[in-house]
């Protein structure tokens, strides 16, 4: 399908066996560039199960797999052919009425699945959380410091019953999703949940990506500041002569890096499977505050008329802004409080002197996201959520123990469990590992897989530093009580 706004360039690809971490990091995540990685998915169980032979080389999907092992999960599919408002109309089926449907079609699957003249596209479907004894596919290296999926296998995004309850699409258990969909179904332009990253590998098929820097998005926007594009090919270079997209044509067995920030559209050429992941840490976490904030703003600006009556209006703004963007600051001030508090036990026993495993690299990493993590929250501390004020009526009892007793955190099994689940995840990228041990086995008292001492007083120490967090001026000084005993 021809775009008929400007494309000025292609996303690199990279043989991604020969890539180092180290690489990756330099040369794409922290300077927010795409790319496509090869030869990552090879050995993948996804492969053997989810495909069958197709013409030459290539494989297709075995739609029957999924009728014989996952007929009644329930699914979220988008009808490509019909918008709502700035999206694609969404539905709930089985995956049995899903494939029925694409099977049914005028081509049998094999070319549009358009029956009765819809174009159907399932999408995010939490495959891990609900078959997580089926091990589809192994994260590659690059994405395994992934802090939001780590967070959710261990943690709720909110605490706040009334928003807790609340039924939101965004609002999931995890950003680990499948997605299938015959040939012509796509995805309309958009940025990504949370301005997060995103990796998506192609098990068959094939995509037309097109992506939009940062530096560009504002063209996407009218007077009003609202998306003001849906549909990539409607659009021509001379309605917008700004546009300077890059393409890419994704392969089967291909990955996909997809930067913070970046606008992209995506349609399947052929009948495509995929595995995509939303994700975050240290590189782009400002990214996510940066988000919170111009939506906070929004949400504020929304009700302001109303301040004046509101018995706590800041209450308010945060409710609606957890509703519309999927988190809110207190939910955000959670995540980085703990994070914070993961680095800083794995820091203090890389200090250690019995530690012989010792890594700089994996020293400067940590470093890195405790930095990254001060500079967010010194930001944090100019906001009216964190005012004295309404940090006594604002902030939910579920979230001020979430974040203020610092001796309970570090106990808490959850803590423990995330704490663990980064541990590994930086001794696997240290090692060059292929793959993450599923198991997770501590020490009793301790939380860090390099911990060589059956005594360990992490929490002592760390408690020396700062006992309490009643806000964000209070995290900066724990990091920089932390980062001043390196």
């Amino acid at each position: 399908m021809a775009c008929r706004a400007k494309v000025v360039g292609q996303v690199e690809r990279v043989d991604g066996e020969s890539l180092s971490y180290a690489e990756f990091v330099r040369r794409f995540m922290a300077p927010n560039r795409p790319v496509v990685l090869t030869g990552l998915t090879s050995s993948w169980r996804a492969h053997k199960d989810w495909t069958l032979s197709g013409s030459g080389d290539l494989r297709r999907p075995n739609l029957g797999f999924f009728t014989q092992n996952f007929p009644s999960s329930l699914v979220q599919v988008d009808d490509c052919s019909s918008s709502d408002f700035t999206d694609q109309k969404r539905l709930e089926m089985s995956m049995q009425e899903f494939i029925d449907h694409w099977v049914g079609g005028p081509h049998c699957g094999s070319s549009d699945g358009d029956r009765d003249g819809s174009l159907l596209y399932l999408k995010d479907w939490h495959f891990v959380k609900e078959y997580p004894d089926y091990i589809a596919y192994t994260t590659p290296t690059f994405f395994v410091d992934d802090w939001l999926n780590m967070y959710l296998d261990s943690h709720p995004i909110h605490r706040d019953s009334d928003i807790a309850n609340h039924k939101n699409e965004i609002n999931c258990s995890d950003y680990r999703f499948v997605y299938m969909g015959a040939k012509g179904t796509w995805t309309p332009l958009h940025a990504d949940v949370f301005r997060s990253y995103s990796w998506s590998a192609n098990v068959c098929g094939q995509k037309q990506w097109l992506f939009l820097p940062p530096s560009q998005s504002h063209c996407i926007f009218d007077r009003n500041m609202r998306s003001s594009v849906y549909n990539l090919h409607d659009v021509s270079e001379k309605q917008f002569p700004e546009f300077k997209w890059l393409e890419c044509i994704q392969e089967q067995n291909e990955i996909i890096f997809v930067p913070s920030g970046w606008y992209h559209q995506v349609h399947n050429l052929e009948d495509t499977i995929s595995i995509n992941h939303n994700w975050c840490n240290a590189y782009n976490l400002h990214w996510v505050w940066n988000l919170l904030y111009e939506d906070y703003k929004v949400a504020k600006e929304y009700i302001e008329d109303i301040r004046d009556i509101c018995d706590d209006f800041e209450g308010l703004c945060q409710r609606n802004l957890a509703a519309n963007t999927g988190m809110n600051f207190y939910d955000f001030f959670v995540f980085i409080v703990r994070f914070a508090l993961a680095n800083v036990v794995e820091l203090y026993h890389l200090q250690q002197p019995e530690v012989a495993t010792l890594s700089t690299e994996t020293a400067h990493h940590l470093v890195y996201n405790l930095m990254s993590i001060r500079n967010v929250a010194s930001k944090m501390t100019t906001t009216e959520a964190f005012t004295t004020e309404n940090r006594l009526c604002s902030v939910s009892e579920d979230n001020r123990s979430a974040f203020s007793n610092i001796k309970q955190i570090l106990e808490e099994e959850s803590f423990r469990r995330l704490s663990m689940t980064l541990s590994k995840a930086y001794d696997h990228i240290d090692r060059g590992q292929r793959s993450l041990k599923s198991s997770i086995s501590y020490r009793k008292g301790c939380s860090s897989v390099i911990c060589l001492k059956s005594d360990c007083n992490v929490v002592d120490y760390i408690t020396s530093l700062v006992d309490e967090i009643c806000g964000p001026e209070d995290l900066t000084r724990l990091i920089d009580s932390a980062l001043s005993h390196g």
